[in-house]
């Protein structure tokens, strides 16, 4: 069994062992997505990981989900950016940076622009905003001019990226967001050639990670996935006919892994995506315990199972130095979870302690 505290690989990076920080949301950027100095004091906080994938960035306007999100469509969200990609490279670590793109997942309220999506379907629950929680505007169902667009918006925000010193960038296919959207049968009611059979569903995935490569280089490209995810109200009938479906169309491509969100080694389909994937395969393994020993268990299960690298969200929220406790075996620190998202400010944020006591 590899041990997850060995030295690994992704592409040309050598990592120091198999535990990656996965994406995650927490709205601390400036209101029009600029990332923060904090935001850079916090992922350099956790750059022993092996990788970091940086939160959830947005290729334009139209995308942002909630208030505070960063973004990376201007030469502001660039510039904040490589200030973050810096002190990570300075305390000796690496970062990718996930794009995403909210499609219905959004607000006016927010953005001052109508959601779109590919059916006009509304999010079946409110959404967050700066005057709280409201009910979710139907979104406008996307022209083929949109989608152009937006296929486009995605390769742009890939070139930002390593402008701003990332490795490389993950894209969101995950957890109820646009692209997601376009996959799942509840959401994507299209009559063209972007609707219909999982073999039309998956297309407009599979157009932006071919930009998205043709921009950067597949090798610094990776793609995340939900098999069966139910979040922000997402319903997929076909999942078993579906995820075979897109990774037949992206597995040529040479992308640099695949990202395979709550990831259960126990799952027929988890076994067949990773019989199918020829490359690198991350696993994010469901926790339902944040212990040492339930953190540690994941990550050998999660190899034992086939994935290459692992990846971590709440862990390394709450334990700058997680892998630091893991070689150890010391206690974990306790996650706040009131501080997760929309409250800003570095409360639960960048004031967890490390083992030598300083936050």
């Amino acid at each position: 069994m590899t041990d997850f505290l060995a030295p690994a690989r992704l592409g040309q990076l050598t990592l120091p062992h198999h535990l990656l920080m996965a994406p995650l949301t927490r709205n601390r950027a400036e209101p029009d997505g600029t990332p923060t100095p904090l935001m850079a004091d916090y992922y350099a906080q956790r750059a022993s990981a092996g990788l970091i994938i940086g939160e959830a960035a947005t290729p334009n306007a139209v995308g942002q989900t909630y208030p505070d999100i960063a973004a990376l469509h201007t030469a502001r969200h660039t510039d904040g950016w490589r200030k973050v990609t810096e002190a990570v490279r300075a305390a000796g670590g690496h970062m990718f940076l996930q794009l995403q793109h909210g499609g219905r997942v959004s607000h006016p309220a927010t953005t001052g622009l109508t959601p779109v999506a590919p059916s006009a379907v509304p999010l079946p629950e409110t959404i967050f905003t700066r005057r709280g929680h409201l009910p979710a505007p139907v979104p406008r169902a996307m022209t083929p001019d949109d989608i152009r667009t937006t296929v486009a918006d995605f390769a742009s925000a890939a070139r930002r990226a390593i402008d701003a010193g990332f490795e490389g960038v993950e894209v969101h296919s995950a957890n109820g967001h646009l692209l997601h959207q376009f996959l799942a049968g509840n959401t994507n009611r299209r009559p063209d050639a972007y609707g219909g059979p999982p073999e039309q569903r998956v297309r407009f995935t599979v157009e932006v990670t071919e930009a998205v490569a043709d921009a950067i280089g597949a090798g610094r490209t990776g793609v995340r996935i939900s098999p069966g995810g139910t979040v922000n109200g997402i319903q997929e009938d076909d999942t078993a006919a579906l995820y075979p479906a897109l990774l037949h169309r992206l597995r040529g491509l040479g992308l640099a892994y695949l990202h395979v969100v709550r990831a259960d080694p126990a799952d027929a389909l988890y076994r067949r995506l990773r019989a199918d994937w020829p490359g690198t395969l991350i696993g994010n393994p469901v926790l339902t315990d944040l212990t040492t020993e339930a953190v540690a268990r994941a990550a050998r299960e999660m190899l034992a199972s086939g994935a290459d690298l692992v990846a971590l969200g709440r862990p390394y929220i709450a334990n700058p130095d997680l892998v630091a406790r893991l070689r150890e075996n010391a206690p974990l620190n306790p996650l706040r979870e009131r501080y997760l998202m929309y409250v800003g400010g570095a409360d639960g944020y960048t004031d967890y302690p490390a083992l030598d006591g300083r936050a």
